[in-house]
């Protein structure tokens, strides 16, 4: 295989669950020539892709579905954050976590239904009909966790995110 789909082979096993914009980003070839190479390696059985969240993420084949799925997520920042706070608390109401994370409630229930849907964490009901939530798998979450570090894309795209819906937030509080 030429020497860029060997490199574009050690990132996506060095960074399981990459995007591919970060991909070109860190490798730095343009789109087409990260498409072609991400298509070679797939088509060979190297690599696997998947749809997360509007983004397709690249990983080795030693990856369950499951796995992908926590990888992905642990590449956005506010996600992971809540996912660590999960791992520190065990289990946390929506209203914890909206505090602890100091973003706007509908983030967090936007993130947490994500997550939930991805069957990572579990919504319940707790004292008073409020929604506590759990990790489905702490163990193995943490382990995978340890393996990622969100690029700056992602999360400058989540802080972004943050703002907007802080600021809309806002509106709605004033209005």
């Amino acid at each position: 295989m030429s020497t860029v789909t060997e490199q574009v082979r050690s990132h996506v096993e060095s960074k399981p669950g990459v995007h591919f914009n970060a991909l070109a980003a860190d490798l730095d070839i343009a789109t087409g020539q990260a498409q072609y190479h991400l298509r070679k390696l797939r088509r060979a059985g190297d690599i696997v892709a998947e749809e997360i969240q509007g983004k397709t993420h690249y990983y080795s084949r030693e990856y369950d579905p499951w796995e992908r799925r926590v990888l992905a997520f642990a590449r956005r920042e506010t996600a992971r954050t809540i996912l660590l706070h999960l791992l520190e608390a065990e289990s946390l109401s929506a209203d914890e976590l909206t505090d602890r994370l100091g973003v706007a409630r509908s983030t967090v229930s936007w993130h947490v239904s994500a997550l939930a849907d991805a069957e990572i964490l579990e919504k319940s009901y707790g004292d008073r009909g409020r929604v506590v939530v759990t990790l489905t798998d702490p163990d193995e979450t943490q382990r995978l966790l340890s393996a990622v570090r969100p690029s700056l894309t992602d999360r400058l795209i989540d802080r972004f995110t943050r703002l907007v819906d802080e600021g809309l937030a806002a509106a709605t509080d004033d209005g």
